[in-house]
């Protein structure tokens, strides 16, 4: 005979224990890893591919507005070049006496070139620069502000500083500016050149050199930066206290 609710009767074994069985959290823990890591992973690689159709779809816009620019507006070359020079004031001052300057340029030219140690000599100048910008394009240009340097046979004597403007389309504009020298210190050969050029030959070579940087409006948006280098010589007379030669050239302004 058996007896009811025995304890040692075997149902106790049928039911789930109370609390989880070592291996449990093991268990657990093996099979949520990787889900986290593959999500991860996932998410990151989604994000890259976002960021590359973004880049992908700029650059393709990029490379559109270049082509309507390009066809549609056929923009042209714009016009920048050095119409008038005033001369306000040019002297050259050497430091010895004109006699003595003389002398020693006589000196330097039978000792076989070379000049006298001391030599040096005082420029001072006061000129007044006009350029002409011409836009024959059918869309505004915006010029950025330039800094032109005028040297002397290589040396910079000063510079000359073009104001920023905008200036639209199928239009031309006068930009002044103005190059003041006091008393610039040449030294030895070239100032030996600088008194013989003035005192003997009335004449003072000059040269302007820069770059203008100018952008295309396109709908209020300009378009990447452009640069012009700008080249011109311009012979001064001191005894006249005016220009008698001028030449120029603008390169590298192109689209």
């Amino acid at each position: 005979m058996t007896t009811p609710n025995n304890p040692a009767n075997g149902d106790h074994h049928r039911q789930q224990p109370p609390y989880p069985t070592p291996d449990a959290p093991r268990r657990q823990r093996h099979y949520i890893g990787p889900t986290i890591s593959g999500s991860s992973s996932a998410s990151f690689k989604g994000c890259c591919c976002c960021i590359f159709l973004l880049l992908t779809f700029i650059a393709l816009l990029a490379v559109a507005v270049a082509l309507v620019v390009v066809l549609v507006l056929k923009p042209k070359k714009p016009q920048f070049d050095l119409q008038q020079v005033a001369v306000q004031y040019l002297l050259v001052s050497p430091t010895a006496s004109p006699a003595a300057a003389a002398s020693a340029f006589g000196a330097a030219v039978v000792g076989g070139g070379a000049s006298p140690p001391d030599a040096a000599a005082y420029l001072s100048l006061n000129i007044t620069l006009l350029f002409l910008a011409d836009n024959p394009n059918k869309v505004g240009i915006r010029y950025e502000a330039a800094k032109l340097d005028v040297m002397y046979r290589g040396v910079p004597l000063g510079v000359a500083t073009v104001p920023g403007f905008e200036q639209p389309a199928h239009s031309r504009r006068l930009v002044q500016t103005r190059v003041v020298v006091d008393r610039f210190n040449v030294l030895q050969a070239n100032a030996v050149d600088l008194v013989r050029d003035a005192a003997l030959n009335d004449r003072v070579d000059l040269r302007l050199t820069g770059d203008v940087a100018a952008k295309i409006l396109v709908l209020g948006i300009s378009t990447p930066r452009v640069q012009a280098s700008v080249d011109c010589a311009i012979v001064i007379s001191p005894r006249k206290q005016s220009l008698t030669y001028k030449q120029c050239g603008v390169d590298g302004l192109n689209f």
